[in-house]
């Protein structure tokens, strides 16, 4: 098929759009005032393959414990960890607490990209997007919406993740327009916002867009199906098992993991039993990491009182990952389903 006349997309239609139809985030000054570098980076460190619902609370509650580089430095590992807990993937909180200790001891957020990518857990996306939000660099964060956007723009068909290369640069062409270049934090925010709220992944907006006028895909009618996403491959299944053993106070035992591997240094239920109990079953909880799938048998008991020298927490607010959340309520609603509610086995 013939390919369809195609304009280069101007930065300003896009610039103008997004002073008129910006997102309010809380990690985002407002229009006139200059960005914190630590809350760009905190922001973008949490946003990394989670959605900003499941974000903004927990980007409060970091921004109400720590609210500088500084204070997040002079945090325990430990801490950071158990005010993570749900967000997942969670080699991003060690590497937080890394990145705060390098920053604080620098004094503060380097303005260099070369020095951004150098921090720990800061790769070429969050650099762009610290340097280009925080301190006006001309570079471009190209993350999954700025990927889409560009691959409708200039009809790229190649399947992903092959294709990354090659969006990449062509995103990277967005950015030679003088007017991208005057104001490269808003520009990489209005990709943001374009890809989030018009060019979706499915029924894209097109009729709402303000480069409508110079998207090829839309003109050759194929938006929707781009970009195109090479089939993945089938997510292998791992069983395990949780107990769940608690206290006449509802307290619950846990573990920490070693700092290294899956849900490194966080909080966890044993996978074997911690006491000699009265242990039942209480059905088994399903859950999708990035590159399986776990199911988890859970047992639950409960005793008087927790072996001296442990580390617990009360079961209802216990700091614990999404999976060994899941786990855990299975465990208490089976035992308070069975009427045991406060008796010791």
């Amino acid at each position: 098929m013939a390919r369809a006349s195609f304009s280069f997309p101007p930065a300003r239609k896009l610039l103008n759009w997004y002073h008129r139809h910006r997102r309010h985030l809380p990690w985002r000054s407002p229009p006139g005032e200059a960005a914190d570098p630590y809350r760009v980076w905190l922001s973008e460190i949490m946003l990394q393959q989670t959605v900003v619902a499941t974000v903004k609370p927990y980007y409060a509650k970091f921004l109400a414990a720590y609210p500088t580089v500084q204070d997040l430095a002079k945090a325990s590992v430990e801490e950071v960890c158990a005010l993570w807990a749900g967000l997942g993937y969670y080699a991003r909180a060690r590497n937080l607490h890394k990145c705060a200790l390098a920053v604080s001891a620098r004094g503060d957020f380097p303005k260099r990209i070369e020095e951004l990518r150098a921090l720990p857990g800061v790769g070429p996306y969050t650099a762009n997007a610290v340097g280009a939000i925080a301190f006006g660099l001309p570079v471009l964060p190209v993350d999954g919406n700025v990927e889409r956007v560009a691959a409708r723009l200039f009809a790229i068909e190649e399947p992903l993740p092959g294709s990354k290369k090659r969006i990449a640069q062509a995103a990277a062409r967005l950015m030679e327009d003088q007017a991208a270049q005057a104001a490269p934090g808003d520009f990489a925010q209005a990709l943001f916002d374009l890809g989030a709220t018009v060019c979706t992944p499915k029924s894209p907006d097109c009729l709402a867009c303000p480069w409508r006028g110079h998207c090829r895909a839309r003109a050759e009618g194929v938006a929707e199906s781009l970009p195109v996403k090479a089939r993945k491959a089938a997510r292998p299944r791992r069983e395990g098992v949780a107990y769940v053993l608690l206290d006449g106070q509802d307290n619950v035992l846990l573990l920490r993991r070693p700092p290294r591997g899956l849900l490194g240094g966080m909080l966890v239920l044993p996978e074997e039993p911690p006491v000699a109990a009265r242990w039942r079953e209480a059905g088994r909880v399903e859950h999708v990491f990035t590159h399986f799938s776990l199911s988890l048998a859970v047992w639950v008991a409960r005793v008087a009182v927790l072996p001296a020298g442990v580390l617990s927490a009360p079961a209802q607010d216990a700091p614990v990952p999404s999976v060994m959340r899941k786990a855990l309520d299975a465990g208490c609603g089976a035992l308070n389903h069975a009427g045991n509610g406060k008796r010791s086995a």
